[in-house]
């Protein structure tokens, strides 16, 4: 018996661990003072002590069989939306991807996106993987936003067995920060449910949307027979994304969700924090509109080309007119004491994002813009935005921590 202990005992001791180190007060402060000096992405953003207090006072249900506080927010994200009901997934791409999996019965089929959607680059072609969907990917001919016209000249009906008919249009709003013009979402849509074609929304930044135009969440939902919307993005949320449709549509969800490893236990705690979020942080969004439009204002005062204007969160910037690189530009902010971290033309503002870390991107970008004046450069005559560019996420290590 004293063998058979102590043989547990050591089994028990190598299992054991602790994550949480002595200094992980300081380490956390830190970390969240790196997150106000990164432009990287808003999905850097962390819950702050607040919304960890509340998201802990959360119910302790199983999601697979039936979670009081998660079906709480489902209910919610439901009304706010105009929709039935509304499914808790872990990310916005699994809610991307199930409510395709949903929408699509039979092959073959195709959907219809701008080619620089988030179903289309940056969800490891899961419309083909798990839906075996053609995608149809679209330029805007006013490079900014698809219109009823781009959605005629490229949807495919009819009969013709070379072609892969499209039964759902997707529209990403906002995409790279960008607003579509509701008109247009509008006219979309009626002309899609004229041909029997289903709507679906990824409406990961729809939050900002509503914010910026003062339109009502269910307004901007109504166009679309699924909506996408995520919570650990601009509202600063750590984990999970809604589904939200018709109630025969979101049990379907729920049944291909578990299909896809989704199902989660205690979700309590990740609704609690959404729950926070959308209480306490979505205000929080028009200032940051306000700084990334003086961001954007700032750099064009220096003389940098804008190749994406800052509708909300979003700049993309072109700093070439002035003789300066973006890897100039990172050097010099991660040089910094409190680095900044940077990637290329994309800088995204959101609700962590300080002032002072603002204030000390654009103090760099005009040092450089001097030094090179002084070295004898000269802005090219042409030295104008294309109005198309490439959206960069590389994330440079600042020299503390190579």
């Amino acid at each position: 018996m004293a063998t058979s202990e102590a043989a547990l005992a050591n089994i028990a001791d190598q299992v054991k661990v602790d994550l949480v180190s002595k200094t992980h007060a300081l380490e956390n402060a830190n970390k969240r003072k790196e997150i106000a000096r990164t432009f990287i992405s808003d999905t850097v953003t962390v819950p702050t002590e607040e919304m960890y207090a509340y998201a802990t006072t959360a119910t302790l249900g199983d999601d697979v069989y039936f979670e009081p506080s998660t079906a709480a927010l489902e209910a919610h994200i439901a009304h706010i939306t105009g929709k039935e009901a509304a499914l808790f997934v872990p990310s916005g791409t699994a809610s991307n991807q199930i409510a395709l999996r949903c929408h699509l019965k039979q092959p073959p089929y195709s959907i219809l996106c701008d080619y620089r959607a988030h179903i289309y680059k940056y969800e490891a072609g899961g419309a083909a993987f798990h839906s075996g969907a053609h995608v149809i990917a679209v330029q805007p001919s006013n490079k900014h936003h698809l219109t009823l016209d781009d959605i005629k000249d490229h949807v495919v009906t009819g009969t013709d067995v070379h072609c892969a008919p499209t039964e759902v249009i997707a529209l990403e709003n906002t995409l790279n920060g960008t607003i579509i013009p509701q008109e247009e979402v509008i006219a979309i849509s009626e002309y899609a449910r004229s041909l029997g074609i289903k709507m679906h929304l990824d409406g990961a930044r729809i939050w900002h949307v509503a914010i910026e135009t003062t339109t009502p969440l269910k307004q901007l939902c109504d166009p679309f027979d699924s909506v996408s919307l995520c919570f650990s993005k601009g509202l600063g949320a750590p984990v999970g994304s809604c589904l939200a449709g018709p109630k025969e549509f979101i049990a379907r969800a729920r049944a291909i969700r578990k299909l896809f490893g989704g199902g989660m236990r205690q979700t309590g705690i990740l609704a609690g924090s959404a729950a926070y979020a959308l209480s306490h942080n979505f205000p929080k969004l028009a200032k940051v509109h306000a700084l990334s439009k003086r961001l954007q204002a700032s750099l064009e005062e220096i003389g940098a080309n804008i190749l994406s204007r800052a509708e909300t969160c979003m700049i993309f910037y072109d700093p070439s007119p002035l003789g300066v690189t973006y890897d100039e530009i990172a050097e010099k902010g991660s040089a910094l004491p409190e680095p900044l971290f940077l990637g290329g033309s994309r800088l995204v503002v959101h609700i962590q994002t300080s002032e002072e870390a603002v204030n000390d991107f654009l103090s760099i970008v005009r040092e450089l813009a001097e030094e090179k004046k002084k070295a004898g450069w000269v802005r090219p005559a042409n030295g104008q935005a294309s109005g198309d560019f490439k959206d960069v996420y590389i994330r440079r290590v600042p020299k503390t921590e190579k």
